[in-house]
């Protein structure tokens, strides 16, 4: 398995586990920026490596009246004070190819959303970038097809990709987490990151939004490290109640600290 560079920080075997952390979508450019300096407080004292994320658009919202952002120009000046404010790298979703250019030039890491991962020519812009690459696998797609995704973007001379196992179809508006992908996926010669939070999602569930079941968070964190992931995905919210998008699975900053020991002694006794 390659080791990538996200920065300054390195992610793969025998690497220390990363985080990708922050909240679902860019709410306002306050609450970024608070959300960030907690993050940046709570993991500067422990051995994990921290990715900040947040989606500058929500563009697969269920709802057409759903909060989708504030956009890619405001987002990315919003995410780039955190760049330099935090000394964080950061990450966020991209859709288009232009996006994907423009995201690519400011962003230390693209994420190419589930949905979209088998979209050629995204995957072919965002493997051009330069930019490290974070690839949602699909609900509808099994671990071992990821190997046509990570080709394409080899194919672009791509070498910084993580691969996110996220949960998959499981009926109607169920997903379920099958952690044999994680050492399938990593079998393609990258690391392997586990998504928590959307895993823990009851897609369309509510209607015109996703439900959730916070509470498996932290039951299906804990067995990815166990079954040896190499990242861990958590958006996380200050007050989950209240937040614009993913209100059912964000976790609490305020119960981040209890899951970290939990996960880092769980990564101790497997890595």
């Amino acid at each position: 398995m390659r080791t990538i560079k996200v920065r300054k920080y390195r992610i793969g075997s025998g690497e220390p586990l990363a985080f990708i952390c922050g909240p679902c979508v860019i709410e306002s450019e306050e609450h970024t920026l608070l959300c960030a300096e907690r993050l940046y407080t709570l993991f500067k004292d422990t051995p994990f490596s921290l990715i900040f994320k947040a989606s500058y658009d929500k563009a697969n919202r269920s709802s057409v009246h759903s909060f989708r952002g504030p956009g890619i120009d405001e987002g990315l000046k919003i995410l780039q004070r955190v760049q330099k404010e935090f000394d964080l790298p950061v990450v966020t979703d991209v859709h288009t190819e232009e996006e994907a250019r423009i995201a690519g030039a400011i962003c230390d890491m693209i994420q190419i959303p589930a949905f979209l991962c088998r979209q050629t020519d995204l995957l072919v812009a965002a493997g051009k970038t330069g930019a490290a690459i974070n690839v949602k696998k699909g609900q509808f797609l099994s671990p071992w097809e990821m190997k046509n995704v990570v080709e394409k973007l080899v194919s672009m001379g791509s070498e910084n990709i993580l691969l996110t196992e996220r949960g998959a179809s499981f009926g109607y508006n169920n997903l379920v987490s099958d952690m044999r992908s994680i050492p399938i996926m990593q079998q393609f010669g990258f690391p392997v990151c586990f998504d928590a939070t959307h895993s823990a999602q009851l897609p369309g569930g509510m209607g015109t939004m996703s439900g959730g079941q916070r509470e498996f968070i932290p039951t299906l964190a804990k067995a990815a490290v166990a079954s040896g992931c190499n990242a861990v995905f958590l958006e996380t919210h200050t007050d989950p109640a209240n937040a614009k998008s993913d209100a059912a699975t964000v976790f609490p900053l305020d119960g981040l600290k209890v899951l970290l020991s939990q996960l880092s002694r769980v990564y101790d006794a497997v890595r």
